[in-house]
């Protein structure tokens, strides 16, 4: 049987009953967690492993581990880090500093039995990007957000994570937050091309992308990438992305409709998976059914993205810590 083209967020820190059952009959390609889902490394361990009980398979889960202001798991347990942006301004060798953040932090999510992060972000920040992105980006070039970010995918991959390249085709341009309002790009095409979708034209080998809910009104001014068969068509074919995409977080304000036309709509437009992310038992019961299941070529993408996962590279972890805090001016730090 087809998985559902759909990757949920659990409620709370355990499955529930009804998770249980409704996993096990709609059969999500994978699962995603937020800060609401973490209490404690013993606990996330449970709950990703009851998580892939339900659908009886590896399936892959992924989380928003950038370090900076999106970062799920937090101190105690787990280390703390700068924004990405900060981070490339201060350290020595930013590009080695990035590698080895995302290293250290796919030995902690690998622990707890996450294998997806969503990182690298490839959008290229401008004096003028909103602030809810711009301290997550690496830079305000291309050339070197494109070094940085395949650092950081480098960095996953070796720790035995997935990167998920967002947010295609680039949201460093946004005005207004995504998460309330759409934003409008008016920039020609000849220049999006120049600028912000360049990292992800170098980076189209990347296993998995996530769509960027903005318009971009000299492509298509009648709706954002997410829901656009004309911007799907630039990504897979202007900048050649060949893996999975799935959507940004449908909840996302950015999006018109109810969740049902939101589905069926990016899902039309071409994108193989939807996320939903904020664990309503009712809403997810809309989305499963509005998205149906994976298409066969969707299903060779998934399968192609989840074969690309390896075991981690074996690392000495204090010795990479103290270089990784050698590089950005620190002392040993947990």
């Amino acid at each position: 049987m087809p998985q559902s083209a759909a990757i949920f967020g659990p409620e709370g820190h355990a499955v529930t009953d009804w998770e249980r059952s409704f996993f096990r009959d709609c059969d999500p390609l994978g699962f995603i967690l937020f800060a609401r889902n973490v209490d404690t490394p013993e606990q996330l361990r449970r709950l990703t492993a009851d998580l892939r009980d339900a659908v009886g398979r590896d399936a892959p889960i992924l989380i928003d581990q950038e370090g900076g202001r999106v970062q799920r798991m937090r101190a105690p347990y787990w280390r703390e880090y700068l924004p990405p942006l900060d981070q490339m301004a201060v350290a020595h060798d930013p590009l080695r500093a990035m590698h080895l953040r995302y290293l250290l932090i796919a030995a902690e999510l690998r622990d707890v039995g996450i294998d997806a992060n969503c990182a690298p972000m490839a959008d290229v920040a401008d004096h003028d990007t909103h602030p809810f992105l711009r301290n997550r980006c690496y830079g305000q070039d291309a050339e070197t957000v494109i070094a940085a970010a395949r650092a950081v995918a480098d960095g996953l991959l070796a720790g035995g994570v997935l990167p998920v390249l967002k947010h295609i085709p680039g949201h460093g341009r946004a005005r207004v937050d995504s998460h309330k309002d759409l934003p409008r790009v008016t920039a020609t095409r000849a220049d999006l091309a120049a600028q912000d979708f360049a990292p992800f034209k170098a980076l189209n080998d990347l296993p998995m992308g996530m769509t960027a809910h903005i318009v971009f009104e000299d492509i298509d001014p009648t709706a954002p990438a997410t829901t656009s068969a004309k911007m799907m068509r630039v990504i897979r074919e202007d900048i050649g992305f060949g893996g999975l995409i799935m959507t940004d977080d449908l909840s996302m304000e950015a999006l018109q409709g109810d969740l049902t036309a939101r589905a069926a709509g990016a899902i039309a437009a071409g994108c193989d998976v939807v996320l939903h992310c904020n664990g309503h038992a009712g809403e997810m019961e809309q989305v499963a059914a509005a998205s149906g299941a994976l298409t066969p070529v969707a299903q060779a993408r998934a399968d192609a993205a989840l074969a690309t996962r390896k075991s981690p590279t074996l690392i000495d972890i204090p010795a990479l810590e103290a270089e990784f805090n050698g590089l950005l001016g620190e002392g040993p730090h947990g």
